[in-house]
């Protein structure tokens, strides 16, 4: 497999909807020690605050949460279509009963100790800039509570892209 190479953000050419959206990826927190990924697929990019940055949308129920909450880092790994299978395993179990990761077929990897998937092709590491909990009352379109009918709400994550790597 090809190492990694740093990727220019003024290089940066894709569509994030269908690179997050449609594709997926995989966002991680934690440490050598001990992290956690999930699937994830709401989010995007842009400039927020004069930095680059992603963000993401974590809900409250899922594991990788607490790792994000803990931590000051995360990583989002992208991965091409020959990895669905694993990105819909990380997507569906969960961290906290067995070894995700492996159990899917994939690899911890980190650089300055931010863990991230090793299979990715393209991997944004990020510094956590801001937390904000979406709450029932921050809706203006009412359409838009048919996705919390369980209460189980998201936290927005806004994290500054400190490095890009691809293969």
């Amino acid at each position: 497999m090809h190492t990694f190479q740093p990727y220019p953000i003024e290089e940066l050419e894709f569509n994030p909807f269908e690179k997050i959206g449609k594709d997926w990826g995989l966002v991680s927190a934690g440490s050598k020690q001990k992290a956690n990924t999930m699937a994830v697929n709401w989010g995007g990019l842009g400039v927020l605050w004069g930095k680059n940055v992603v963000f993401i949308f974590i809900r409250d129920s899922r594991y990788t949460k607490e790792f994000i909450d803990a931590g000051d880092f995360f990583s989002v790994s992208f991965m091409d279509k020959n990895y669905r299978d694993a990105l819909n395993y990380c997507g569906s179990h969960s961290g906290r009963d067995e070894d995700k990761v492996a159990n899917a077929g994939l690899t911890w990897a980190y650089k300055h100790s931010i863990p991230y998937i090793d299979e990715g092709n393209f991997i944004l590491l990020c510094q956590k800039l801001a937390a904000m909990k979406i709450t029932d009352d921050s809706f203006i379109s009412p359409e838009i509570k048919k996705w919390y009918a369980d209460g189980d709400m998201h936290t927005m994550y806004v994290g500054e892209i400190l490095e890009i790597m691809a293969r």
